[in-house]
């Protein structure tokens, strides 16, 4: 009996995958594309031009920043030396003074940090921005349904990282036109 049941149930469900199979092959054939944001940030043109331009612009700050902690640490050392031979008021002189210098210190190298973070993020944004409607231009040129930036596993046959930072660097070699032109 339960053979019987077996080869009915089987019956039955060999038309139900057939017929599941028949609109999956008159569908048109779903484009998918990759792009690895991390290798257009490392190999972009405009994303090696954004960490030129923040190296310029905080290059002056860091080396303050590190001359001021050179002296700080020197001054230390100079005291750790020193102290036992000072009088106990220069040397609890000496101690408050290297600590509001380290404490200057460290507020110069937090507000560094966070301006260095802002701006870094200001900049990583606009690449960020530009490289997307690259890859918007790209996927319309050569007709994909999507573009995926995150994968767990790609097939390289997917991935269009190149062809979007080749387009990229030829936007910075030509940009665009100004508007109202």
């Amino acid at each position: 009996m339960k053979h019987l049941i077996r080869a009915a149930a089987g019956a039955l469900l060999i038309p139900v995958f057939a017929l599941g199979a028949a609109p999956a092959q008159a569908q048109e054939t779903f484009r998918i594309g990759f792009v690895n944001p991390d290798r257009v940030l490392r190999e972009a043109q405009p994303a090696k031009n954004a960490q030129a331009k923040l190296e310029a612009e905080f290059l002056k700050r860091e080396k303050d920043l590190t001359a001021q902690g050179d002296a700080l640490k020197a001054a230390s050392e100079k005291f750790e030396r020193e102290a036992p031979t000072l009088a106990e008021s220069q040397r609890v002189a000496r101690q408050r003074a290297l600590v509001d210098q380290d404490r200057d210190f460290q507020r110069k190298r937090r507000e560094f940090q966070e301006d260095l973070n802002a701006r870094k993020n200001e900049e990583l944004q606009q690449v960020y921005e530009r490289a997307n409607r690259v890859v918007k231009q790209v996927a319309e040129a050569e007709k994909y349904d999507a573009i995926l930036q995150e994968a767990i596993y790609i097939n390289p046959k997917h991935d269009i990282t190149d062809k979007v930072i080749k387009a990229l660097n030829a936007s910075v070699a030509s940009p665009a036109p100004a508007a109202g032109k």
